[in-house]
């Protein structure tokens, strides 16, 4: 099997990578470190919310229920977001491959809606406090988004515009857009996910007063972030009438 290597580089830093987006292959099927990093992302939001649970008065054994609905959820969402916003007309003339998720195209904006949707619902039917739930979930996606864009550099994604700043990041994929070095966005957003993991999960330690409350700061925080880091990107999904950005 041919592997194929991304060489990135960090000029102004002077760092170089050599990067190889499978992590190792059993038989004749690959497994992508893009996997790899996601799994390690909800292990670890997973195990946050565990450990949590007592602060949030939420019972453990329901919350694994929340999760598991919630995350299945979260893949349907994820890919349909996707499939709905593409430009192209892959999915028109060959509507079966919008299940092949394994290709790529999956979106963040929509995991979080249908992961929220079904959670809630499983958490309606479990009987347990549904703005309780969103808190210790969004706390989650920020551990989740800080570790799973790091699957975007193993594959050389979610990059922006070119930049003269010193971190600029040039590759493979890169030079498909422009022979200079262009801005890190994976980079952007992983940082600023872990700056808001961080601010949140005092304030639910120290200063939250109702259920929910953390989940409605989580959504500035994120959105806000995302509205200017998106506006750097390269490979936007746009809306189907307007030239507008969808995660804008």
């Amino acid at each position: 099997m041919v592997e194929y290597m991304y060489h990135v580089q960090f000029p102004g830093l002077g760092f170089h990578f050599t990067i190889n987006p499978n992590a190792f292959s059993i038989g004749g099927y690959s497994v992508k470190w893009y996997g790899v990093i996601i799994a390690v992302g909800f292990l670890l939001a997973f195990s946050y919310a565990m450990a949590s649970c007592k602060k949030f008065n939420i019972d453990q054994d329901k919350l694994i229920d929340v999760i598991i609905v919630g995350m299945i959820g979260g893949i349907i969402g994820a890919r349909a977001y996707y499939v709905i916003f593409d430009t192209s007309d892959q999915y028109l003339r060959n509507p079966i491959s919008a299940l092949y998720i394994w290709e790529g195209g999956l979106a963040i904006y929509g995991g979080i809606i249908g992961g929220m949707l079904c959670g809630s619902l499983m958490a309606k039917f479990r009987k347990i406090s549904i703005p309780a739930v969103l808190d210790i979930a969004s706390l989650g996606f920020l551990i989740g988004q800080a570790v799973g864009r790091w699957g975007n550099f193993v594959n050389q994604e979610a990059f922006g515009v070119e930049t003269k700043l010193p971190w600029g990041m040039v590759s493979e994929n890169t030079y498909a857009v422009t022979n200079n070095p262009v801005h890190p966005c994976f980079l952007y957003e992983s940082l600023w996910c872990i700056l808001g993991f961080v601010l949140l999960h005092i304030f639910s330690r120290k200063l939250r007063r109702y259920d929910g409350q953390v989940f409605l700061l989580y959504l500035i925080w994120y959105g806000v972030g995302r509205f200017f880091i998106e506006g750097l990107r390269t490979d936007s999904l746009i809306t189907p009438v307007l030239p507008l950005r969808v995660s804008q």
